[in-house]
């Protein structure tokens, strides 16, 4: 019966023989490893269980690994082939985690060096995974017989094996450089390949001998398409340090390598060359056409795999040079329906970067028969490439927004539903002739949305956007039926959109008034609280403090904010809380990079987005004093004021406040035999401004990164701090000490110096991007509230297009852009940039410049700011 019973058992096939099993019980079991004689069978299935149980997470502590390792030792008695494989995993497995594990290196080495090829290789692995850099040493000898074995399983152990060891040891392993260069020229193409590897990271630090080698492989035929794979690679990288170091003397023949791998007779080779060219950043749309045309090529191939890689490849080009991917629409129209989900979105998303103008509504038609085959994840990609389309053509916005809303209606996930929002909520914000459409779209969408998120989202946007509507009173039923219908969270969010409304629309304040009177009486404290606190403002005949807490509420960083509050309550209270040395979340607009090659079929969480000044804010709260100087107000990126391969380097950040400039200089010592203390930067500072303090660094020991501080005061004119260049030097003493502790060898040191680069201050580190909403209310309101305005024409010698011009205009001001995109489109003349920002202090920004290309480029800039100074520093910026 027992017979019958486990024969149905295996008809059943169903469960994880392995799914219930327990960490105590399987080690219980390791004790038949005692026993003689050894029961092979029944030893496999325990060890099988110890390394799934690992595998799956299970932790055993040292001296549970200890004792199954020990009993592991005593089946290196059996014979069994497929037990001993097992003991070699066991060790593998359990030599990071045991102790005394270096007991089994005879017989390991026994093994591996046996006549039993079956043993050699898994023994090769297993000896390496429990050698240390004091152990190499005894065998080194081995392990330069086995790279050169004639069995290829052997030497791919042991190159592949080396390969790991040179991460701890790699002065031993670099001596192995000639039994690794009689390895690559193996007949095994794996042997090869692991053999290329093991050199190249032999020699990667010394350029000139990757040169040589590559240009050595570039001129013999490999028989390993692996090989030639990695050798491609390498080029690619040598090409990109030429380039950076402005060096051309070797790239011709490295591009010609390159270019013939077109015409491998291996894919791989040829779909590795073509990814390659593509990828170069030197690469011009000519270049491209040879690579392109064999992607073209590989959309026609009956393997999904390579038309996966042609697809993919070619969307990636397709952000760049459009242009150059045009001429494979009709095979890539052909992928719509291929019977791979994965290629035909990678096929559609392409298409829409591609596709002209004009047939914009043709795609859309055959991506709507295409949707309700695919899943949410997929449908996502559809979405953030139809995203990039509007931005492209935004005269399409009608097609494009209907397109969206009939997919909000479809069936999907939240992930889904999110990502159509935002998506309109994008084109909404940025493009004005959109936003009447969009509006009516998403209101129709929140009388049936089921996630709380999304009509939150939406009824922050219609508080935003709906005032500045044709008719804004349409949308106030809209919004106080989600006071009627919906949860609190969502009523709260109901009423503070009904506040902006009656702060920015006159003629419907009393009904507004009336309706928050209403809401006053709700059953939840929040919604309650909320339409008192904004009825008291309203009803109040005051327009600042209206823009101040309803329509421009200052978002202040919460984590800032949070930490702040605690120290305060665990503070002596003698002066109360100041809520302005907590810095704002600037909410600037990033270009979206539409990364639709990437297609996962698991969503993965995303940290929360914080701004630089936000990450910052901690790391100088330990400076004393720092507070005085208020919150901080731009961070800028991190500047390099030495080479990189020099005995001490240094960055430099400078943090802006209203009248200070903090400048952080992150400091490395790579020099071994030195300690560096009391480190700090001499700075010559120009006219007018003033050293305030000088924050040194106390220790600096080898290849550690340690900061220090300079506060420099801004002078009282503003003219003075536009533009102002430091001299810098880097001082310290200097101690010897031993390279291998750390340790001075003497409490004794000198005094030294070291020069550094030097370091200016401009306009853009002194203006935080600050994206308006809406561009156009903002700039008509500043005409209303005596704002200054100033106003200049320029005739930009140094840049030959608009696009130039823009990305100069933008870099110099550090502005944020409230166009639709950065981006210029070929064949126009005119162009007007509309950006935004906020002085030092406080001082809002608003520009608006006007471009046109005849004769080199003529600009018309309008500035208009809070501060008069200002609004002249700006200006004369840019001349």
């Amino acid at each position: 019966m027992s017979f019958k019973r486990d024969k149905k058992e295996e008809e059943y096939g169903g469960g994880n023989p392995f799914s219930n099993l327990e960490k105590t019980a399987v080690l219980q079991e390791t004790r038949t490893f005692n026993e003689t004689p050894v029961n092979a069978r029944k030893c496999t299935h325990i060890l099988t269980k110890i390394l799934y149980l690992m595998n799956q997470g299970e932790q055993l502590v040292s001296r549970e690994a200890t004792d199954c390792f020990f009993a592991m030792t005593k089946l290196f008695q059996s014979k069994d082939v497929v037990l001993r494989r097992m003991v070699y995993l066991g060790i593998k497995e359990l030599s990071s985690i045991a102790d005394d594990v270096i007991i089994v290196t005879s017989s390991l080495t026994k093994d591996m060096t046996g006549k039993e090829d079956l043993y050699r290789a898994a023994a090769i692995r297993a000896l390496c995974s429990i050698t240390d850099a004091t152990m190499l040493q005894a065998v080194e000898r081995y392990m330069k017989q086995c790279i050169v074995d004639k069995n290829s399983s052997v030497s791919c152990a042991a190159l592949v094996s080396s390969l790991r060891l040179s991460a701890g040891s790699s002065d031993v392993v670099k001596r192995w450089a000639n039994e690794a260069q009689e390895a690559l020229n193996s007949d095994n193409i794996m042997v090869q390949y692991h053999a290329l590897g093991l050199l190249y990271n032999i020699r990667k630090t010394d350029r000139l001998a990757v040169s040589k080698l590559v240009n050595k492989l570039t001129r013999q035929s490999l028989k390993s398409p692996y090989a030639v794979c990695m050798v491609i690679r390498i080029a690619c990288k040598l090409i990109e340090e030429d380039d950076q170091a402005g060096n051309s003397n070797n790239e011709n023949s490295l591009l010609d390598f390159i270019e013939a791998c077109l015409r491998h007779k291996s894919e791989m080779v040829v779909y590795e060359a073509a990814h390659a060219i593509v990828n170069l950043k030197r690469t011009s749309a000519r270049e491209l056409a040879p690579a392109v045309s064999i992607l073209q090529l590989f959309c026609g191939s009956p393997k999904a795999t390579l038309r996966f890689a042609a697809v993919r490849t070619m969307n990636k080009v397709a952000m760049i040079h459009p242009g150059a991917v045009t001429v494979c629409n009709l095979d890539l129209e052909g992928l719509i329906t291929d019977t791979n989900r994965s290629v035909a979105t990678l096929a559609i998303t392409t298409l829409l970067k591609t596709g002209a103008e004009s047939s914009v509504e043709r795609l859309m038609k055959q991506i709507a028969t295409f949707l309700a085959e695919i899943s949410d994840e997929f449908k996502v990609v559809i979405v953030q490439a139809i995203r990039a389309l509007c931005t492209k053509f935004p005269r399409k916005h009608s097609i494009l927004i209907n397109f969206l809303s009939q997919m909000l209606r479809e069936e999907g996930g939240l992930d889904y539903k999110a990502s159509i929002v935002d998506t309109m909520i994008n084109i909404i914000e940025e493009n004005p002739e959109a936003k009447e459409a969009g509006l009516s779209h998403l209101c129709e969408f929140i009388e049936d949305c089921e996630h709380t998120s999304l009509a939150v989202r939406i009824l922050h946007l219609l508080g935003k956007e709906g005032p500045y509507s044709q008719t804004p009173s349409k949308y106030i039923r809209f919004i106080y039926n989600r006071v009627i219908l919906e949860n609190a969270t969502i009523r709260a969010a109901a009423v503070s959109a009904m506040a902006q409304f009656g702060a920015s629309c006159p003629n419907l304040l009393q009904n507004i008034l009336v309706l928050l009177n209403r809401c006053k009486m709700d059953s939840d404290d929040e919604v309650r609280d909320r339409a008192t606190y904004y009825a008291t403002i309203l009803q109040v005949a005051n327009p600042n403090l209206k823009k101040v807490y309803i329509v421009e509420r200052p978002a202040l960083s919460v984590p800032i904010l949070e930490r702040s509050l605690k120290e305060y309550l665990n503070g002596p209270f003698e002066e109360p809380f100041d809520i302005s040395t907590i810095p704002t979340t600037v909410h600037v607009q990033e270009e979206t990079t539409n990364e639709a090659m990437i297609i996962t079929n698991s969503s993965i969480s995303k940290a929360p987005k914080i701004s630089r000044e936000e990450a910052n804010a901690e790391r100088l709260s330990q400076i004393p004093g720092i507070q005085r100087l208020g919150p901080i107000h731009k961070s800028s990126q991190s500047v390099q004021l030495t080479e990189t391969e020099t005995e001490y380097t240094v960055q430099c950040v400078k943090h802006c406040f209203a009248r200070h400039m903090v400048f952080q200089f992150d400091c490395i010592n790579t020099m071994p035999d030195q300690l560096l203390e009391n480190v700090k930067v001499d700075l010559v500072i120009p006219e007018g401004f003033i050293t305030r303090a000088v924050i040194p660094c106390p220790k600096l020991p080898y290849n550690e990164t340690a900061s220090t501080y300079v506060i420099v005061e801004f002078p009282e004119s503003l003219a003075l701090s536009s533009s102002a260049t430091f001299g810098a030097t880097l001082k310290f003493l200097v101690k010897d000490c031993d390279p291998n502790t750390g340790l001075p060898d003497s409490e004794e040191g000198y005094d030294d110096e070291y020069m550094l680069e030097d370091l200016e201050i401009t306009v853009a580190d002194q203006i935080q991007k600050n994206k308006k909403s809406n561009f156009t209310a903002s700039w008509d309101s500043a005409a209303t509230e005596n704002w200054v305005e100033v106003e200049d024409t320029y005739a930009l010698s140094a840049v030959n297009t608009l696009q130039e011009a823009v990305n100069t205009i933008l870099k110099f001001l550090g502005l944020a852009s409230a166009n639709m995109t950065e981006k210029v489109n070929e064949g126009v003349h005119t162009h007007t940039l509309l950006c935004s920002g906020t002085f030092r202090g406080g001082h809002d920004i608003l520009v608006r410049s006007k471009l046109a290309l005849s004769d080199g480029v003529t600009m018309q800039l309008t500035v208009r700011s809070t501060h008069e100074e200002v609004a002249e520093l700006v200006t004369s910026a840019i001349g």
